[in-house]
Parts: structure tokens; sequence; C-alpha cells
């Protein structure tokens, strides 16, 4: 009897690990998206640089010089566009971007005169002012450079073109009484730039991104410059090698 009852036992023992086997099933692999479409929106402020104030006409007094060549003030900014992530460390978009107008200024004198010496004699002064803006298109291609713990520093580069406004410009001659403005001449130039940044994780579609971008925005300039009466007209005045040093802050949201 208790021979059977052992072995009654160790078949039904012997039975368990193949039962368990039969109700095992193999799970379907986790498959993790790489690539998507995601939308994206910033905010910043812009640092802004010229290369040079010219016009034709500054070439007319024999004794002619820039005694503040010029500058702008910063400027807020905001964009918009939508990209595509490729794989872990490629993505690519296209934005929409307006440059809030920044404040310009700049001083000149000149003269037809010089004294027993041949030094200049100033005759008069023109202080410049007026104000830019621009609307930004542009194609950018990224390299996410790693993740840390959802940390993903990135560089990157960029090519498009800028619609450049120089808006509200005057030409004040304190010494001569004068009064001359110019309306705007809008244009469009080549652009390009060049990124770096930090993005932050925040979920799985939602990334939180601090950037950086120089700028290369072209040129801009006004139409002729006239005196407030009508009587004296003067040659453009150009706008030569705008940059920025760009600050932004924004988020970027994946459809997939």
């Amino acid at each position: 009897m208790k021979r059977h009852f052992l072995a009654l036992a160790a078949a039904i023992c012997g039975g368990i690990p193949a039962a368990a086997a039969d109700l095992y099933v193999e799970p379907d692999p986790v498959v993790v998206p790489v690539g998507g479409w995601y939308l994206r929106g910033y905010l910043g402020m812009s640092n802004q640089r010229l290369g040079s104030l010219e016009n034709a006409d500054f070439s007319l007094a024999p004794f002619h010089e820039l005694v503040d060549e010029g500058g702008f003030n910063s400027a807020p900014l905001g964009g918009i566009g939508v990209g595509y992530q490729f794989n872990d460390w490629l993505r690519m978009d296209g934005i929409v971007e307006y440059r809030g107008k920044a404040d310009f200024s700049a001083l000149d004198r000149y003269t037809y005169n010089t004294d027993a010496s041949g030094n200049p004699i100033w005759e008069g002064t023109n202080d410049y002012d007026g104000a830019k803006s621009e609307w930004l298109l542009m194609a950018n291609a990224y390299v996410d450079l790693g993740d840390w713990y959802g940390v993903v520093p990135y560089i990157g580069a960029g090519i498009g073109a800028s619609r450049n406004t120089i808006s509200g410009f005057r030409d004040v001659n304190v010494p001569k009484l004068g009064l001359a403005t110019a309306d705007s001449d809008p244009t469009w130039n080549f652009a390009w730039a060049l990124h770096a940044g930090v993005g932050y994780k925040a979920s799985d579609r939602l990334t939180l991104d601090v950037g950086y971008s120089y700028m290369n925005l072209g040129d801009a300039k006004t139409k002729e410059i006239r005196s407030y009466d009508g009587k004296y007209t003067s040659a453009p005045m150009h706008f030569k090698d705008i940059t920025s040093h760009d600050f932004k802050v924004g988020l970027r949201y994946a459809l997939e």
C-alpha cells in the first residue's frame, strides 16, 4: 500500500513542471517609439549687434565721422514650429518667428571747414533713431548628445530667410535745427543660425527646452530720407551685417 502511495505522489509531482510549462506564454516584445512628429513653441530675448551704418551721402562732406556707430537694444521674440524626431540623436524642425521692435540710435558729425591748422571745425551733428523688427522663417537640424536621466543637451544649425524692417526712422540735426524722416522699406535676407541648448523630459511627450542661438539676419534699409518740409532728400540708410545672441525658453510636445 505504501509503495502504491509513493508511486502516485511521484507521478503527480512529475506532472507539475509539465503543466506549468504549458501555462507559460512568451510575452510580446515591448516596442518603444524612437521617432515621430512634435510641436514646439518658445519665447525669448534678443541681444543684437550692427556691423556698420552706411549712407551714400556720408561722403559728401569733406569731414565726416560716426561718433556713435549705432546699435540696437534687446527686444522680445517668439516662435512656433513643427518638427520630426528621426531617431535617438537626430531631429529637424521648421519655425516661424517674430522678433519684436529693437530701438536703434547712432550719432555722427560733419563739417566743410577747417581751422588754420587744418583741423575740422565741426558744423553739424545727426542724431539717428528708429526701431528694427523681423519675421524669420528657418529650417533647423539638431543633434542630441545623449540622455542623462531625462536631461538631453543638443547642438544644431539652421538656414532660412529674415524679413527685416526699419520703422520710425528719424534724423535730428540739433545745431542746424533740422529734422528728417524715412519710410520703412522691408527687405528679405538670407539668414543662418547656430544653436545650443538643453532639453528636459518632463514626461513621455513633453520636453522643456532652454536654448541659445547665434543669428545672422543680413541687412536692412530705409527708403529715402526726407526733410520735414520735403525740400531736401538724401540716400536711404543701410544697416549692414545684423547679428544677434538669442536666449529662449520653450516646450516641445511629441504627437506620437
